[in-house]
């Protein structure tokens, strides 16, 4: 019986050991390494092995404070994120931009997707206009796309009273911004 036992925690702790957190992985409540209750002062800690770059830096600051981007040690760009309040480095996260195309979610969604992608896979939840882009929000979910107007038939690119649909957006449209959201309770 202890054999059995020992054999059947040992098991466990490997397939527990094997299971290692996709750093690309972007979920509801998580993109890589990050999620939604992370504090602006733990980036240091969570991207020691990477660069992070203060994009407005605080005189005296004492922690991460402000917007700041991500780069991999190799150079490249992999997110900017923002805090919901830039002079506090207890701030949490608001918004990632994500620029490196290994982030995706978990049905294959990535900075090179199109419209299609979305289309297929996920159930648009609003179409905002704006000057010079579309914002598609996506339902049950914290990503956000931006769609440049270039990309629109002629006839929606410049009546900014129209309301687009998602229907209206032709399905090799590519992504401008590729964004999660969160909403912090701050």
């Amino acid at each position: 019986m202890k054999k059995i036992l020992f054999i059947a925690i040992t098991t466990f702790l490997f397939i527990q050991c094997d299971k290692q957190e996709d750093p690309f992985l972007i979920t509801k409540d998580r993109v890589g390494r990050l999620t939604k209750e992370i504090k602006m002062k733990q980036l240091d800690s969570i991207f020691v092995q990477d660069s992070i770059v203060k994009l407005n830096p605080i005189k005296d600051a004492l922690g991460t404070q402000g917007e700041v981007e991500i780069y991999e040690k190799g150079g490249s760009k992999l997110m900017l994120i923002s805090p919901h309040d830039e002079r506090n480095p207890d701030s949490k996260i608001t918004n990632i931009q994500i620029f490196d195309s290994r982030f995706k979610t978990e049905k294959g969604l990535t900075t090179k997707s199109t419209f299609k992608d979305i289309k297929d896979n996920y159930e648009i939840d609003n179409v905002e206009t704006t000057i010079n882009s579309v914002v598609v929000f996506l339902k049950d979910s914290a990503i956000f796309v931006t769609i440049d107007k270039k990309q629109l038939p002629e006839d929606l690119r410049y009546n900014l009273d129209l309301k687009i649909e998602g229907t209206q957006i032709p399905e090799d449209a590519t992504f401008k911004y590729f964004m999660v959201g969160w909403e912090t309770g701050e």
